[in-house]
């Protein structure tokens, strides 16, 4: 079983037999080019990089939210291109907590391909193992610019999502729960420093995604996130779960620790809250609750 959470030691040994393919996804949400400048200033030998704008995102309407999701097939194009293919063992990493390596991580997934992991404590903990770091820009292992070829038994396990349409029917007849992974301030409206419109989905519970850590930014261990979401979920199965945030990332990273977790079969809502509220006949709920 490929684990989806490794460490600095593990990756540093993979790497010295060509073991895995690694992804930097390092961003900035008010500074779309510092992902990359910080790439070109060191970065793990070998790391492409992948930008969340741009390459993992689709083009914006102003309807779909700050992240759109690519189209799949454009998605295969792009990962096909990096060199994946089935059997490749992904590493991804940043160095934010782990959102955006989460985001890619869930992206992986919902193309199908299992094999991908989130490096604990991001490029922080590379640098303080010791390990080496390379300048730069690496050549991409340019492949074929055709989709990736997925098996079917690969494909049947991808991530599941749902749209904004899902989340509306639901909330007249509710099937699922919706956790936000914000800020419990953005959630409750207080402050709304991306958005327009400041407030949360109605009967969406509040699960801040800092909360998956522990010190020194790891997460915490899978004993101690499964005793919290079974808190969170009170006997709602993963299934019945729907993970939500500003635009579609930090939603992922709740997603993974539930994974981390042993609780699998989550779903993600991509537009999350910045498409939800571009539609002023969505309902706003606010407060603590």
């Amino acid at each position: 079983m490929f684990s989806p959470l490794i460490t600095a030691q593990a990756l540093q040994a993979g790497l010295a037999t060509g073991e895995y393919l690694v992804f930097d996804v390092r961003h900035d949400l008010k500074d779309h080019l510092a992902g990359r400048r910080a790439y070109e200033q060191g970065h793990i030998p070998g790391a492409l990089y992948l930008d969340h704008e741009n390459q993992l995102s689709a083009p914006k309407t102003g309807r779909n939210g700050r992240h759109p999701l690519p189209a799949l097939a454009d998605f295969s194009a792009l990962m096909r291109a990096q060199g994946l293919v089935p059997e490749s063992k992904v590493v991804v990493y940043d160095a934010d907590i782990g959102m955006f390596a989460a985001h890619l991580w869930w992206m992986l997934r919902w193309l199908g391909h299992e094999q991908v992991a989130v490096l604990d404590g991001g490029w922080q903990a590379w640098l303080a193992s010791g390990a080496p770091a390379q300048t730069g820009v690496d050549p991409v292992r340019v492949g074929a610019q055709q989709p990736l070829q997925i098996p079917a038994a690969r494909t049947a396990a991808a991530m599941p999502m749902v749209d904004a349409d899902a989340v509306l029917a639901n909330l007249r007849k509710p099937v699922f729960t919706v956790i936000d992974a914000r800020a419990s301030n953005r959630y409750a409206g207080e402050v709304e420093p991306m958005d327009p419109v400041a407030g949360h989905i109605p009967g969406a519970l509040n699960r801040p995604n800092s909360l998956n850590l522990q010190a020194g930014g790891h997460f915490k261990t899978p004993a101690q996130l499964r005793s919290e979401f079974d808190a969170l979920l009170a006997g709602r199965s993963p299934a019945q779960i729907v993970h939500q945030c500003g635009s579609g990332i930090t939603a992922c990273h709740n997603l993974f620790a539930m994974e981390l977790a042993g609780l699998k079969g989550s779903a993600l809502y991509p537009g999350s809250w910045s498409e939800w509220c571009s539609d002023a006949t969505r309902p706003v709920a606010r407060g603590a609750n």
